[in-house]
């Protein structure tokens, strides 16, 4: 059974692939895409994504290069590798079934059910 810290540092991990399999992005645009695409019901701050995008590229699962922000200020750009890419795939799965079955005990309008 994972700890309350795996499952965290999981869900943060699930969310950066997702996000860098749209494009490569940095550190800041990543918050933002989840924040947007979150209706802002999903923040990650800082050091939480930071060490999750250090986690990610410790595993070969993102790489990352230094490129230009829209703003012209110097910034690593990340971007999902091809094992980064089959990993969401298999967490993303797992992630649905997950949340399918959470939401079927949510749904159960009584005890004998």
């Amino acid at each position: 059974m994972a700890t309350a810290s795996e499952r965290l540092q999981g869900t943060v991990d699930v969310l950066i692939l997702k996000t860098l399999a749209w494009k490569p992005m940095h550190g800041y645009a990543i918050a933002q895409f989840l924040a947007d695409k979150s209706r802002g019901e999903l923040t990650v701050e800082g050091a939480a994504l930071y060490q999750g995008l250090h986690r990610l590229e410790r595993k070969g699962l993102i790489k990352s290069r230094w490129g230009t922000s829209d703003t012209k200020r110097r910034v690593r750009v990340y971007g999902l590798t091809p094992e980064g890419h089959a990993q969401l795939v298999d967490e993303a799965d797992g992630w649905k079934r997950y949340a399918a079955a959470v939401a079927r005990v949510l749904a159960v309008r009584d005890a004998n059910a």
